[in-house]
Order: structure tokens, then sequence, then C-alpha cells
């Protein structure tokens, strides 16, 4: 029995080792599409959050009152033009190219606030900023006018203050950093890892079953002196085998990718740093039993399937439900609490690598998630072996 389950080992080794294009697509594929992926998301989130910071804004101003305009001396980056403007400069605003702000006060602004009575019924004095938020220069320094007049407004009738910052080491945003940004990638990234993983899967399960029955070859396989069960044996292992050499490409992909995908350039801090390696050794076992169960189901429906092309479309819906399960993350508050929940393969497996990232990770929920998708891929072995003695199954046409 040992020698024949080696002899498939060897010959599915064999096949997927010599073929260049399936073992990139399976091993290398994977991880270095995590890696580009994460690079070019943390490069962009970062351009997105610092662009246009540093660049000069013009801000026209008609009737700047003579309190407010030390407000415009202490804002950076902004060149204060102080001269009236027309319907058509403010139609100007609509080219997103264009670094500009419009601000008009009533004129006599001073005065009348100073006189202005909320309970009068009157309209209090209005002033108008315009800008254009695709500009992301001139949106900036929207929200640092806006801002500065509300606390300018807020000091006219100040009777008390809310969380003073003079104060000494004064900390009111109690939120840590790492927290912050971990939710961020607890509710994206886990999907992204499942569906790395189920591409290299995919390069592999459907060619090396289905693709004997499309082939013709499998019928060789069966009426070899060799038990079924040591056929369906040899098959599982050989792909599990290819299916873990996808996995440990998608974790170094991860291991490399992460600290790229979460710098936070902007806070001085980098994220990268703040997982320990327990983290990775729960992310590393987890993707692995992901993958062991994953290569087991898709091999069952690659058994059931007429050839290669029936197989994918056999496939889809099982892709669908995966997908569901990597989108739960962002619907949910956190993680599961209930252990039941980590017997649901797939599922349980998001909810680990969700708790990984965000920084919530417990002992229990990992080792019943371990242990439920050992024992569903056992389960799986077993019906695949039944399917290899179904001759119906294997010669369907």
């Amino acid at each position: 029995m040992k020698s024949n389950t080696w002899t498939i080992i060897k010959k599915e080794f064999a096949r997927f080792f010599g073929d260049r294009q399936l073992l990139f697509t399976a091993v290398i594929l994977p991880g270095l599409l995590i890696y580009i992926l994460y690079t070019i998301l943390g490069s962009g989130i970062n351009k997105m959050a610092t662009d246009g910071m540093d660049d000069m804004v013009v801000v026209r101003i008609e009737n700047l009152p003579e309190n407010v305009a030390p407000l415009m001396e202490s804002m950076p980056s902004i060149e204060v033009m102080q001269q009236p403007f027309s319907q058509e400069d403010i139609n100007l605003l609509e080219d997103k190219g264009l670094n500009m702000v419009l601000m008009r006060f009533p004129e006599a602004f001073d005065s009348i606030v100073a006189v202005y009575d909320s309970q009068s019924g009157e309209s209090a004095p209005n002033v108008e900023i315009y800008y254009n938020s695709a500009n992301n220069a001139s949106a900036r320094v929207y929200h640092l006018l806006e801002g500065s007049l509300s606390a300018y407004e807020d000091q006219l009738s100040n009777r008390f203050d809310i969380n003073r910052s003079d104060a000494e080491e004064a900390q009111f945003d109690m939120a840590n950093t790492d927290d912050v940004v971990g939710g961020i990638l607890s509710k994206l990234i886990p999907m992204l890892i499942l569906m790395m993983i189920f591409s290299g899967v995919m390069a592999i399960a459907p060619s090396a079953i289905a693709g004997e029955k499309e082939r013709g070859t499998i019928a060789t396989l069966l009426v070899t002196p060799m038990k079924r069960n040591e056929l369906a044996l040899g098959k599982v292992v050989s792909l599990s085998g290819m299916a873990l050499l996808s996995g440990v490409s998608s974790f170094i992909g991860i291991a490399l990718g992460l600290p790229k995908m979460i710098q936070a350039d902007m806070a001085g801090v980098d994220l990268g740093l703040h997982y320990t390696v327990s983290d990775y050794v729960v992310l590393l076992i987890t993707i692995l039993a992901t993958v062991l169960i994953m290569a087991s189901m898709v091999s069952i429906l690659s058994a059931l399937a007429k050839d290669v092309k029936n197989a994918g479309t056999m496939i889809v819906p099982f892709m669908l439900v995966m997908m569901l399960c990597g989108l739960m993350p962002m619907f949910q508050s956190g993680t599961s609490e209930s252990l039941t929940a980590y017997l649901i393969p797939f599922f349980n497996s998001i909810q680990v690598m969700t708790s990984v990232f965000a920084h919530e990770m417990k002992w229990m929920p990992v080792i019943v998630t371990l242990a439920a998708n050992i024992a569903y891929t056992g389960i799986a072995v077993w019906v695949l072996t039944r399917l290899f003695n179904n001759e119906k199954v294997m010669f369907s046409k």
C-alpha cells in the first residue's frame, strides 16, 4: 500500500514540478501577487493621505476683517490675497488642478458680529468659502479655514472649555494607533489572503483529477493492481503538499508585504513591527490548515466533474461561498465570541485571521479552528476515496 501511494505521490510531484507554468501559477504567483498588491495599496493609501499637504494654495478673500486676519497668517502653505471676486472666478474652481480657495465675508463683519444677538431671530452673518473637494490641496485649506473660523466663533461667546489641549501631556483620544489601523486591516486582508490561496489551489487540483479523466489516463490508474484508497490517498497527499507550497508562498508574501501595506508615515510609526512572532505563527498555521481543507474539497468537486472545464464551473459556487466568508468581517464588530462559529469551515479561518490583524487573537478559537479543519480534511479524504471506488463517477462522460 505504501509503495503504491508513494508512486502516485511521486507521479503527481513530477508532473507538478515539471510544468514550469503550473509551478509559477501555483507556488510563486500567490505570494508575489500578495507582496505586489500590499506594496501598491500601501503606497497608494499613503499617497492619498499626503497628496497636496505641502502644495501652496492661493486664498482670495473679499472683505477680510481685522480680527480674522491673524488667523490667516498662522496657516501653513497658503498665500492670502485680499481682493474681490466674481461668479466667473467661482466657476474657475471647477478646474480641479487649480490650487485656490475663495472666501467672502460680509461688509463690516466685525461690527455686525459684535452686536449680533442670536435671540433676535435675525440670520447670523454668513461667511462663504468656495473650494474644490476634488483638489486635495484646496480641500485641505477649506477644512483649515472652517476649523479656524469655528474656533473663532466659539471664542466670541466662550463660557467653558472642552478638552483643552494646553494642559501638560493632555491626551483625550485614548484609541491606540495599532487598534485603529489593525481594525481596518482586519476587514480587508483576510479576504485577499483567502482569494490568493484559492487561486493557487485552483491551478493544481482540477488538472490533477478532472484532467486525468479528460485525458483518459485515470482509467489506466484504476485498472492497475492498486487499491482505490491508495490512489485517493496518493492524490490527496500530493495535492495537499503542492497546495501547502502555495500556502507558504502566500504567507511569505504577507510577511514581506504587510509592513509595506501598513506603513503609517503620517503617524510616524511602522505598525509592521507591532505584530509579534506568535501572530505570524498563528497566521501561518491557519493558512496551511485552510489550504488542506480547500485542496480536499476542490479535489472532490474535480472528481465529480467530467473534465477540467466542467470542474471550473462546479467550483464557482464554492468560490462564491468563500468570498462571502471573506466579506463577513466588514459587517461584524470584532470576531465571534461563540466557539461554535469556529467549527464552520473557511469562516473559522477568516475569524482567526481577523483576530490576528485586529490584535484580538485568543488561543482557544485558534485550537478549535485547526482541529475542525484537520477533521474536515480527513472526512474529505474519505469521501474522495469513495468517489474513486465509484466507477459511474470516474468514467462518466
